[in-house]
């Protein structure tokens, strides 16, 4: 079998279409988490912590020149190396959010996927032999 055929099979299996449609979902989704992670939560972070701007939590690498302002838009823009710890805890947020939404609606799911326990089937009908056996049985009593 050719490699091209192989691979026509694989991306023709239902498994990978819905990977497919998972990945653009997950995509999106990952969107309105950041939205919702840099939009809504941080800032009340930072309300909490003393009106923080996590964005702008960095630490500069090198000499940074006289005259540029203390933001990371602009020291990075100085050519200075920055280490921007804040877009890491903002990212690692998103993340951790992301993750627990994803462990969530996959523990849903799989409690809608179990299946519920099947009813007590009636015995089996007892096979014709026994049935012959059991009335000699019975006529050899009387």
């Amino acid at each position: 079998m050719g490699m091209m055929q192989e691979f026509k099979e694989f991306a023709v299996k239902g498994n990978v279409i819905d990977l497919a449609v998972g990945v653009i979902i997950g995509g999106a989704f990952g969107k309105i988490v950041g939205s919702l992670v840099d939009d809504v939560i941080m800032p009340l972070v930072g309300l909490v912590f003393g009106k923080l701007d996590f964005s702008n939590l960095f630490i500069a690498l090198g000499a940074v020149p006289e005259g540029t302002p203390r933001t990371l838009a602009a020291v990075r823009e100085a050519g200075v190396p920055v280490l921007a710890y804040g877009s890491f805890v903002s990212v690692a947020l998103n993340f951790l959010i992301l993750a627990f939404v994803i462990f969530i609606m996959i523990k849903q799911i799989n409690r809608f996927r179990r299946e519920e326990p099947a009813a007590p089937a009636e015995p089996p009908a007892t096979p014709e032999d026994v049935l012959l056996l059991r009335e000699i049985r019975d006529s050899l009593r009387k």
